[in-house]
């Protein structure tokens, strides 16, 4: 064989796992049809965080005042969209560029082109043939435009990618879809000036988010500008109008930009997996928590396996492929794993919802402490939000966990390790937050959980 393993696609999970190979004394091989960082650097994670930061300096420049800051012209302060893309532009291609400088350093070989599987030790790209021991497939995912909304006339539909490279601010946008990326561009588009509207098939946006947070935030967002339709079944986009189904009656919103924000599907175009007797999952490559495909030799990590979509759940799933490949046995535990919304304040969560965890167990505890009581989100200058978590009563083990406040992105990783530890609420209790943090908070609403808080009555 030409190499131990070739990992086919160049996005977080992909190039991480090539990297783990190679340090664990592996040839190993790379191949990518597009860009480096896949999806998450160049049309996802990166490029959109880039946009929020700028938006959230806007808002903190016009209200600079709240602080004590004076003499900021706030009539004509405005962002430069063109300066703007550069900027992003600048920070996706340094990641880029580091991307593939972590590969050449760690001695993967890259091959730059659409890999096609000819058997199940073999592929060609272009013109090359590569025969390889193993193969980890991590082609990513596409934007899912969904064949039940008709399209009629001349529409002015984008998607996410289309949406990142905006060099203006619509007067008006439609976002079709209310989980995580189509909050996150209404509340970024919705900072930069435009008037935004949000339709939803579900009865809440966010639906993995614990409904009471979720509904915070939709109040939150509301408050700032946007306007939410939720149960708003969507027909058509005809022109400028969306059309769509509410409480039985039809109605439409007209907007210039309308974003179609319903989630992503799994890549495999052009791949032949079907063709070498790959099992599909609908769309989704098949696999098991080792991240086995049915065919022993070839894994199959990130979103092209459709389990959960996220790119740090595509990295860990790498690492642990390859270390099954070289002999280990480990699985994936997929009930632990942290989800971020960049939104301001900042959603994380992990685990199940309140409503999920009733189901499941018998006896649940549920333990909230509010932001308006914490000393550090005072400072901040913005008291909204909640932490809540949710115990097992028998065990105080922790079923799920719902931040929504001031740097909650940065703080779930303390969750996240102590689901994994098997960590009860008294011991989370009985570990020492900082103080003055946002993070006190954690130990407070776990306070709350088993008996009461300190700092709230």
């Amino acid at each position: 064989m030409d190499y131990d393993i070739t990992v086919i696609g160049g996005g977080p999970g992909g190039y991480e796992s090539a990297i783990k190979a190679a340090q664990l004394g592996k040839k190993v091989c790379i191949v990518e049809s597009t860009h480096f960082g896949g999806v998450c650097l160049n049309e996802g994670c990166i490029p959109t965080k880039t946009l929020i930061k700028t938006a959230n300096v806007f808002q903190d420049a016009k209200t600079a005042n709240k602080f004590a800051v004076e003499g900021v012209d706030v009539e004509n302060i405005k962002v430069s969209m063109q300066k703007l893309q550069k900027r992003k532009n600048t920070v996706v291609s340094q990641l880029v560029n580091g991307v593939k400088a972590l590969l050449k350093g760690n001695k993967v070989t890259i091959v730059e082109g659409k890999a096609v599987f000819v058997d199940k030790n073999t592929i060609v790209v272009g013109d090359k043939k590569i025969t390889s021991e193993y193969f980890v497939i991590a082609t990513g995912s596409n934007t899912f435009m969904p064949p039940f909304i008709a399209q009629e006339g001349k529409t002015n539909i984008i998607t996410s990618k289309e949406a990142l490279d905006l060099d203006y601010v619509p007067e008006t946008m439609a976002i079709i879809g209310g989980g995580v990326i189509g909050v996150e561009f209404a509340y970024i588009l919705s900072r930069l000036g435009s008037k935004v509207y949000v339709l939803e098939l579900m009865d809440k946006i966010l639906p993995m988010v614990d409904e009471e947070v979720s509904n915070m935030a939709k109040k939150r967002l509301s408050s700032e500008g946007t306007t939410f339709y939720t149960g708003a079944k969507v027909k058509k986009v005809s022109g400028n109008n969306v059309v769509y189904e509410l409480k039985g009656k039809e109605e439409f919103v007209t907007a210039d930009v309308v974003l179609m924000a319903v989630g992503r599907t799994p890549n495999t175009d052009g791949l032949n997996a079907e063709g070498i007797g790959i099992e599909f999952n609908k769309k989704a490559i098949k696999t098991d928590n080792s991240l086995r495909t049915n065919i022993p030799n070839i894994y199959a990590i990130g979103d092209v396996n459709g389990k959960v979509m996220l790119a740090h759940t595509a990295s860990h799933e790498g690492i642990i492929a390859v270390e099954n490949i070289c002999g280990e046995n480990k699985t994936i535990s997929y009930d632990k794993i942290p989800s971020c919304i960049y939104i301001d304040p900042e959603i994380a969560c992990i685990g199940l919802t309140e409503a999920a965890a009733k189901e499941k167990y018998k006896n649940v505890k549920v333990g909230k402490f509010p932001m308006v009581a914490n000393g550090k989100s005072l400072v901040e200058g913005d008291t909204e939000g909640i932490f809540k978590v949710i115990i097992d009563g028998e065990s105080n083990e922790i079923l799920g966990v719902h931040l929504y406040g001031k740097h909650t992105t940065d703080m779930i990783s303390e969750i996240a390790l102590a689901m994994t530890l098997e960590a009860t609420a008294d011991e989370v209790i009985g570990t020492i937050h900082p103080h003055p943090t946002v993070s006190e908070a954690v130990a407070e609403a776990f306070m709350a959980s088993v008996g009461k808080p300190i700092n709230w009555l």
